[in-house]
Order: structure tokens, then C-alpha cells, then sequence
């Protein structure tokens, strides 16, 4: 799986920073470009600043809900595929994040595994989607 992996830009947006920052190295090691951020606001700055293709966002965060970052994230680039984490889970709160564009919802703690399978169906998805704009 490493292979197919390569060449994602990633970021990852959670207040949990011990989580966040183990999440990303791991990623690292994996040949995904990952960058982390610890909060709704510092996310929605280091979106401009990473331009990424795939986002890891927390559902509930101290400063801001994931759902308004989520949001913020599909109106600044609706092609950017956000896959949904909480530990904090609910059937209500996963159909939102779908309705509001998330690519997937899972709830921590993640299996890695698990994730990067999601990370991968998500780059798949973006790539069909591309193909149909040239």
C-alpha cells in the first residue's frame, strides 16, 4: 500500500495534539506528505498555506466545531475529500458530515489500517472526479 499512497497531501486538523502529531510521523513513515494542525482555526489557515487533497478532521474541537471547518473547507475547495474522526461518535452526527460533504466518518480510536484504506478509496474518488474536468 505504500506505493499507492505516494504523493498525497495531506492535513490533519485535531485538538488532541499527542494524536494528532503521532497520526501524522505515522503517516510520514507511509510516503504521505501529512502536516498537522491543533485547532478549527489554525486547520483553516494551514489549508491555505498546505493545499491538500486530503483532510483528517475532529469532529468536536475546543474553538470550533468540525462541522463548521468541514464547511469552510468544501466552500474554499469542494474537491478536497475530508474524512471525518471523533471520539465522540454518533449516527446523527455522521449523516451531517455527509450531508455537509465529508468523505467518510470514523471514530477514534482509528485502526490504521482502516485509515489508510479510507485515505486511499478517498484518492481514488478525487482522481475520477478530476479525470472528468479535463
Amino acid at each position: 500500500m505504500k506505493g499507492k499512497l505516494k504523493g498525497i497531501k495531506l492535513l490533519i486538523i485535531d485538538d488532541e495534539a499527542e494524536f494528532a502529531a503521532t497520526l501524522c510521523r505515522r503517516l510520514r513513515l507511509r510516503n504521505i506528505d501529512a502536516v498537522d494542525a491543533y485547532s478549527g482555526q489554525e486547520g483553516l489557515v494551514r489549508l491555505t498555506e498546505v493545499n491538500p487533497n486530503i483532510v483528517i478532521l475532529d469532529l468536536k474541537m475546543h474553538d470550533m466545531s468540525g462541522l463548521d471547518v468541514l464547511e469552510k473547507i468544501k466552500a474554499s475547495d469542494a474537491s478536497i475529500e475530508v474524512i471525518m474522526l471523533t471520539g465522540h461518535g454518533s449516527i446523527r452526527a455522521g449523516i451531517e458530515a455527509g450531508e455537509k460533504g465529508a468523505f467518510d466518518y470514523m471514530i477514534k480510536p482509528v485502526d490504521l489500517p482502516d485509515l489508510l484504506g479510507k485515505i486511499n478509496e478517498a484518492v481514488k474518488k478525487q482522481a475520477e472526479g478530476n479525470e472528468g474536468k479535463t
